[in-house]
């Protein structure tokens, strides 16, 4: 027998003898690895142009004329 057929073989014969909770343990930890590596990619992204993820507005921008710091009442 071919060695890659008699290899594919054992790969679906033990993947049709994996149970319901390791194909569901199987299934998570691969939903895991992809999350972590989309958090690599994007702390890396941050790490590479920190400025680019900031906004650009600041919480003084809805004011309107009010001065920084100054609010529509003060404490007594």
């Amino acid at each position: 027998m071919i060695p890659a057929v008699s290899f594919r073989m054992r790969y679906v014969g033990a993947a049709a003898a994996m149970s319901l909770e390791q194909k569901t343990t199987f299934a998570l930890v691969i939903f895991l690895f992809v999350f972590l590596l989309i958090l690599i990619v994007r702390c890396f992204r941050i790490l590479l142009d920190p400025y680019r993820s900031m906004p650009t507005s600041t919480w003084a921008d809805g004011l309107d004329g009010l001065e920084k710091g100054q609010f529509d009442y003060t404490l007594a």
